[in-house]
């Protein structure tokens, strides 16, 4: 069986939130996340610096949805997985 990964999103990503859940990842409110506890992060890449978080604080790849569907954000994460 294979685990599902755990991605923080940002609340903002309702149609990225609804992909992932399709395609069997976990997504997890960004807000309500333990950062330490993910997989990797969504971000709108509409406000600057959210929560100041930034890959080397997190430990999880930060992907940023601007100019993405939600299927390339699905897209990156399975790249991430290889």
């Amino acid at each position: 069986m294979r685990v599902k990964k755990r991605v923080a999103v940002e609340d903002s990503l309702t149609p990225v939130w609804n992909e992932l859940e399709d395609e069997g990842f976990e997504p997890v409110a960004l807000d309500e996340a333990d950062l330490d506890e993910v997989d990797a992060v969504v971000l709108s890449g509409e406000h600057d610096d959210i929560m100041g978080i930034e890959t080397t604080e997190t430990g999880a790849p930060v992907i940023v949805a601007e100019g993405l569907t939600p299927r390339e954000v699905v897209q990156r994460l399975r790249t991430l997985e290889r």
